[in-house]
């Protein structure tokens, strides 16, 4: 406990780790798990909520003027979190079915508002930058290298039959998750190798050439791509001439990789499946559209706070087309074979307009939005990475599984880089600010 007074920003960094733990052999009901990521969070909060009240004791000037300098407010940029919190309990006194709602507002308080706001907290200087973001970095590399031992050894989850789906320790039920974990782990350092310099830079940037490789066995196109997006906004902030470049011999390598193939059968399917995701989409991603068209019409009979926080997954045969499938298949050595039921539209945007309405829609985007903008206006890299590449990734996803909470830790981190950032005119102290300009 000493060393959580010294330095809390270690529960966070506790938080991202626990939920590396391998899943167990059966589940809880949908919905309803509590892991020990879930467990380090609550730890977390409580944590920053004592930081922060502990008035007369913390002195920190690191994060700008007036920041937990004693009684000293928040800054003005966690007021971002307010609307997002304030939408989520209108959907919630709105829903027909509050008990049922009520574990649906809890959940996505902690994720976009609790945890987030604690990470902001305890993140305080450089060095809780560093424990936090070598946190995700440390779980994308555990999750990448169990993912390359399962492909070699065919333990990983069922795809075309065989069990040759790098998941790591998340197991077939949370399929993307490993991809998840891995990303943000790249994204931080492809940002930290295009600021440092010298051998840090060299260590960085082939750690983030290094998670390509079970970012490609994870077969998580959405994935891939918002990597991809992500890449390309951290090279520009960067450099717009290198960004050119890099766009220049990434066309390139794309029209070489789809002409000849990547030597990998199973990744030219893959990729190949992204062109066609339209004109001739694969079970998955027609599953995906139909959810979406589910989403949509739960929205226009309650389009202002939507039908309650959690009642997707209870309305969603009412709104549905007849070609859903009932679930999805997933099978691993863990778990075995299950069929799943299809609880969320798998877009996080569309699941908050269903659940919140456009209230609950338009507090999201204003938070993500926000957060993006100010991160790509500072320049801040590692915060522009993650913003874009969670932008992307809400477009065919959403929150759910142990890797939820690290989600909320890595959205924490961008708003403590982007909050702790001073503007050019500030004076110069002598503490090095959090996000301080490269």
């Amino acid at each position: 406990m000493g060393a959580l007074r010294g330095r809390p920003s270690l529960a966070a960094a506790v938080t991202v780790l626990l939920a590396c733990l391998p899943a167990g052999g059966t589940d809880a009901p949908a919905g309803v798990d509590v892991t020990a990521s879930d467990v380090a969070s609550v730890l977390l909060v409580a944590i920053a909520a004592g930081v922060l009240f502990a008035t007369g004791r913390v002195t920190s000037p690191r994060l700008g003027t007036g920041f937990l300098a004693g009684r000293g407010p928040l800054p003005a940029r966690a007021l971002v979190l307010a609307p997002v919190a304030a939408a989520a309990a209108l959907a919630l006194l709105a829903s027909p079915d509050t008990l049922v709602s009520l574990p649906g507002f809890v959940r996505f308080l902690q994720v976009f508002v609790l945890v987030p706001l604690a990470v902001l907290v305890t993140v305080r200087d450089r060095a809780d930058v560093v424990i936090v973001g070598g946190a995700l970095v440390g779980a994308a590399a555990l999750q990448g290298v169990i993912g390359c031992v399962q492909v070699l050894t065919g333990t990983g989850a069922a795809y075309g039959g065989e069990r040759i789906r790098a998941v790591g320790t998340f197991g077939a039920p949370d399929v993307m998750a490993m991809a998840t974990v891995v990303s943000y782990g790249l994204v931080i350092l492809l940002g930290a190798g295009l600021t440092v310099r010298g051998r840090g830079r060299v260590l960085a940037l082939a750690g983030a050439a290094l998670l390509c490789v079970p970012l490609a066995l994870s077969l998580s196109r959405g994935c891939w791509i918002a990597v991809l997006g992500a890449a390309l906004v951290v090279v520009f902030l960067r450099s717009g001439v290198l960004a050119a470049r890099v766009m220049l011999v990434g066309a390139a390598a794309a029209v070489l990789a789809f002409a000849t193939g990547t030597g990998s059968d199973l990744l030219d399917r893959r990729l190949a499946s992204i062109a066609t995701a339209v004109t001739d989409p694969d079970q998955s991603v027609s599953d995906r559209y139909s959810l979406w068209h589910a989403a949509t019409g739960m929205w226009a009979e309650h389009p202002v706070t939507g039908v309650g926080p959690r009642r997707f997954g209870e309305l969603r045969d009412t709104y549905a087309p007849i070609e859903l499938s009932s679930g999805s298949d997933t099978d691993d050595p863990v778990h075995g074979y299950q069929r799943r039921p299809l609880l969320s539209p798998h877009n996080m945007y569309l699941l908050t307009l269903s659940e919140q309405g456009l209230a609950g829609l338009a507090a999201f985007v204003a938070f993500l939005g926000c957060l993006t903008w100010w991160a790509l206006r500072g320049g801040a890299l590692v915060a522009a990475g993650l913003l874009t590449w969670q932008t992307i990734s809400f477009a065919y996803g959403d929150i759910g599984g142990p890797s939820t909470t690290v989600t909320s830790v890595a959205l924490g981190l961008a708003l403590a880089l982007v909050a702790g950032r001073r503007e050019p005119a500030a004076p110069v102290e002598a503490a090095t600010p959090v996000g301080a300009a490269r």
